[in-house]
C-alpha cells in the first residue's frame, strides 16, 4: 500500500515548481491503519499558507483517481528547508535556514526596491526574515524601510541587535553611519571584514531567510559573500533593456564561478500601463529577460511593472508590498516571493 501512494505522489509537483514531493523528501511518513485508511504526514517548504492548502488538494485528487477506495488523513507542518552549502569557505549557517543573494549587473534597475519588497512579502506570508544591506557604497535599505535615525544596540556579548520594520530585521551600514550623506572610503580587505563581521557579529536570531541586497557589479563584496556566507541561491535583477540583460549576464557568471546556484531573475520595470487610458507600453524593451532565462536555463520568477506607486512606497519607507499588496506591483512580489519560496525548496 505504502508503495502505490508513493507512486502516486510522485505524480505531483509544488505550486510553479518542477520536482515532485517524493523526490524533495517532504513525506515524512504514511502510516496505514487498515486496507482502506491512511495518514501521510508532509512537509511543505513555504510560508504561504494557501500554496499549503494547494498541495493538499492536489494530493486528495491524484489518490482519489488512483486510489478511490483509500480514505486519507492529511498532516502538513509548514518547514522552510535548511539550503545548501555551495562554498567551501562559508562560516557555519547558526540559525538561518536560506541565505539569499539579490544582485545585478548594473545599477538603476531596482535591485534594492526588488530586495526590501521581497522580504516584506516574505514575512507577510508568516516568515522569519532578515534583509542584509551589502551595498556599502549606496545603502538606501534604511530610507526604504522607514528607517531615518537609528540607536543600535548590542547584545551583552557584544552583537549588533539589527532593527526591525514590517517583520523583517535589518541591518546596514546605513545605521552604522550616523550621517546619511556620509561616504565611505573603504577598499576591498575592509570590505570582506565589514561583510564577515555582518553575518558573525549581528544577531540575527533564528531566520527563515537572510535577503542580502548586494552592490551592483561584479566587485570585491560579492566575491566576500560568495566565499563567506553559505548561499542557497542568487537571484539577478535586470530591466528588459538590452544594455541591462547584457551585464546582468556577468552577475550570473560571477555566481557560477563561485558554485552559488541562480535561483532565478526578475525583470523589473517590464512594462508601464497608463493610469488613463490602459494602454501598456514597453518602455525598456519586451520579454528581455524571458528569453534570457530560456537561453541561460534558469528561472524567470516574475516580472514587475513600472509604476509611480512603488517609488512613492519606497520615499515613505513603506514598500508597496506593506503599503498596498494588492496592486499590481504588490501582487507581482507576492507571486515572486512564492516562485522564490519554491525555487529555493528545489535547491535545498
Amino acid at each position: 500500500m505504502k508503495e502505490k501512494i508513493l507512486q502516486a505522489l510522485k505524480k505531483i509537483n509544488l505550486p510553479d515548481g518542477s520536482k515532485d514531493l517524493v523526490s524533495l523528501n517532504l513525506v515524512k511518513d504514511i502510516i496505514v491503519k487498515d486496507e482502506k485508511n491512511v495518514k501521510i504526514s508532509l512537509s511543505v517548504p513555504t510560508p504561504f499558507e494557501d500554496m499549503a492548502w494547494q498541495i493538499k488538494d492536489s494530493i486528495r485528487a491524484t489518490l482519489h483517481q488512483e486510489l478511490p477506495e483509500l480514505i486519507c488523513e492529511l498532516e502538513t507542518v509548514q518547514e522552510i528547508p535548511y539550503g545548501k552549502i555551495a562554498s567551501e569557505t562559508a562560516l557555519p549557517r547558526k540559525s538561518i535556514k536560506q541565505f539569499v543573494a539579490v544582485a545585478s549587473g548594473k545599477g538603476g534597475v531596482g535591485k534594492s526596491t526588488v530586495s526590501s519588497n521581497l522580504a516584506c512579502a516574505l514575512a507577510r506570508a508568516g516568515a522569519k526574515v532578515g534583509l542584509l544591506d551589502a551595498d556599502v557604497y549606496g545603502p538606501s535599505l534604511p530610507i526604504m524601510l522607514g528607517i531615518k535615525r537609528a540607536m543600535l544596540l548590542t547584545t551583552e556579548d557584544h552583537k549588533l541587535i539589527p532593527m526591525e520594520r514590517y517583520g523583517v530585521k535589518i541591518m546596514s551600514v546605513g545605521l552604522l553611519l550616523g550621517d546619511s550623506h556620509k561616504s565611505l572610503l573603504w577598499r576591498g580587505p575592509m570590505l570582506h571584514n565589514l561583510m564577515q563581521q555582518f553575518l558573525e557579529d549581528v544577531e540575527w536570531g533564528e531566520l527563515d531567510y537572510l535577503i542580502m541586497d548586494l552592490p551592483p557589479g561584479t566587485g570585491d563584496i560579492q566575491m566576500s559573500l560568495g566565499q563567506l556566507a553559505p548561499i542557497s541561491g542568487a537571484v539577478i535583477v535586470s530591466t528588459p533593456q538590452d544594455l541591462a540583460l547584457n551585464v546582468a549576464v556577468k552577475a550570473v557568471d560571477l555566481f557560477k564561478a563561485l558554485k552559488v546556484p541562480i535561483a532565478g531573475l526578475i525583470e523589473n520595470m517590464s512594462y508601464y500601463v497608463c493610469p488613463k487610458c490602459g494602454d501598456r507600453q514597453d518602455i525598456f524593451g519586451t520579454n528581455g529577460a524571458e528569453n534570457m532565462s530560456k537561453e541561460l536555463q534558469v528561472p524567470l520568477l516574475g516580472a514587475v511593472p513600472l509604476e509611480i506607486g512603488i517609488r512613492k512606497a519606497g520615499d515613505k519607507g513603506t514598500p508597496i508590498a506593506v503599503s498596498d499588496p494588492e496592486s499590481p506591483a504588490g501582487e507581482a512580489f507576492d507571486t515572486i516571493a512564492r516562485r522564490l519560496s519554491i525555487r529555493l525548496a528545489e535547491l535545498a
